[in-house]
């Protein structure tokens, strides 16, 4: 089955592990493998009439104000904000973030999400042409029904940076978010009732593979998006493209780290290993290549391997734990299997690539040298706690390693010379840099990639523009033909 191909090939952003052929909305905790709770699929009939009311609300969500809009996406947002602790319990129980990182989610969710009641109306304000006769301007409409395929990793956030531009632009959506994460999903569709969005503006589907096919399918949805792997990318753009609708794909990367002889050695390192382990690595714009000119490496390498030897396993809702587990005990397997074989073609194993002894899905941290261009792991994404590292003479050769990937969604580069750094930053052929500080992201910077890494944008101003129809109204004062 072609999505069970999907959801095998990438446990970083599909939700896990080879499914059988129905798929299964189960929370399991990563931290001791107990199973939370199951829940079963919506049957054909829920979901035609999810889509019957979906297509309904859309009908009279479109025509609603701004303003109107606006009461209901900062009220969600306020919500998320005055239930902080509610929101983040279910992401660490589900997919084993520390808590601390999942009240950070959850935070930089409603923060994303009353970003777009604030802006939105500004956002899609309309512009102003200067025909040479006459007047002329591009007012944006919204699309209609959305559909959008949703990753574990970030359970929240993901979400809500779907969500919110587009609810705010008059469309309404509907999500199949990972198998693995079902009481976040509930717990966000839950939210915006909450806040008063009428049945249909967001729509929660707990549905099969085959569904998602049928639902892509459906003349009700006008566009899709999705964050996943690149096989799942190609599956799902292709057949929103046999069926002409609109699409937009986050397919994760394989982030470029460089660290420039010039660079704050200590802040470096701290911020390396902050951009390797944050989500215990299980993020699509983690560090994952680390690229250090080669007069720094030797200090640069025992420094991030100390720091990474001294984090801690443990429960991740205990505050003290500085190691969570992975989500799932199938993507502990994945990275092993990642990690041997790339010892098993050249690679130095410097430290971990073992599993943690202790119960849970708990990978120790590892770094990989000496990899080659022909070692699977130059080309592979790693998700999670795996860093890859290289040396390079110069700033050229930093440049040009970097660049040769299949991924382009995010990078960095670490240097005294801020001048330097956006040179360099200019030079990377990927979606993303950042000078001094890990990829990472706020509400009002536009977050997508190129090559394998996908297309189209999410966030800032740039978001909303993804599902809108940029309408051109003309007023003409040309004199009729004689």
């Amino acid at each position: 089955m072609l999505w069970r191909t999907i959801t095998a090939s990438h446990p970083g952003e599909d939700g896990g592990l080879p499914e059988s052929d129905d798929m299964t909305y189960q929370s399991v905790n990563p931290f001791d493998g107990k199973t939370l709770k199951t829940f079963d699929e919506l049957t054909n009939a829920q979901l035609e009439m999810a889509l019957e009311t979906a297509e309904k609300c859309f009908e009279t969500w479109r025509h609603t104000t701004f303003a109107h809009r606006a009461k209901v996406v900062a009220k969600a947002a306020a919500l998320m904000h005055a239930h902080v602790d509610e929101f983040a319990r279910p992401v660490t129980l589900e997919m084993g973030k520390l808590i601390d990182q999942a009240r950070g989610e959850v935070v930089l969710s409603a923060d994303i999400i009353e970003y777009y009641a604030t802006n939105a109306e500004r956002f899609l304000a309309p512009q102003r042409l200067e025909p040479t006769s006459g007047e002329a301007h591009i007012e944006s409409t919204p699309f209609g029904v959305l559909f959008g395929v949703e990753p574990w990793n970030f359970p929240y956030y993901q979400l809500a940076r779907f969500a919110a531009p587009n609810l705010m632009a008059g469309n309404v959506v509907m999500v199949k978010h990972a198998g693995c994460v079902p009481q976040c999903a509930i717990a966000f569709e839950k939210l915006w009732r909450d806040a008063g969005a009428p049945p249909g503006a967001y729509t929660n589907l707990l549905i099969s593979y085959d569904q998602v096919n049928r639902v892509i399918d459906d003349p009700r949805i006008k566009g899709v998006a999705l964050t996943g792997s690149v096989e799942a990318g190609k599956i799902v753009a292709g057949r929103a493209g046999q069926n002409l609708k609109k699409s937009t794909m986050e397919l994760g990367g394989s982030d470029a780290f460089i660290v420039l002889e010039d660079a704050d050695l200590d802040k470096t390192v701290k911020w390396a290993v902050w951009g390797k382990m944050n989500n215990t690595g299980q993020c699509c714009v983690a560090a994952k290549r680390f690229i250090v000119v080669e007069s720094l490496a030797d200090r640069f390498l025992e420094k991030f391997k100390a720091a990474l030897s001294a984090l801690q396993p443990g429960d991740p809702m205990d505050a003290a734990t500085t190691l969570g587990p992975l989500s799932t005990e199938g993507a502990l397997v994945k990275l092993l299997d990642q990690v041997g074989r790339a010892v098993k073609s050249g690679a130095t194993l410097v430290m971990g690539g073992r599993r943690v002894d202790r119960p849970g899905a708990f990978m120790a941290p590892t770094i990989l040298t000496n990899i080659k261009p022909e070692n699977p792991a130059y080309r592979e994404e790693f998700f999670g706690p795996v860093a890859l590292f290289f040396r390079v003479k110069n700033e050229d050769e930093a440049v040009t390693l970097a660049n040769d990937s299949e991924f382009g969604l995010g990078g960095c580069v670490f240097t005294r010379d801020v001048a330097r750094g956006k040179r360099v930053a200019s030079r990377v052929d990927t979606g993303m840099m950042f000078v001094n500080h890990p990829t990472w992201t706020t509400p009002d910077l536009p977050f997508g990639g190129i090559k394998n890494s996908g297309y189209g944008r999410e966030l800032s101003s740039l978001g909303i523009q993804e599902f809108v129809n940029k309408k051109l109204v003309r007023v003409s004062s040309i004199d009729a033909p004689a």
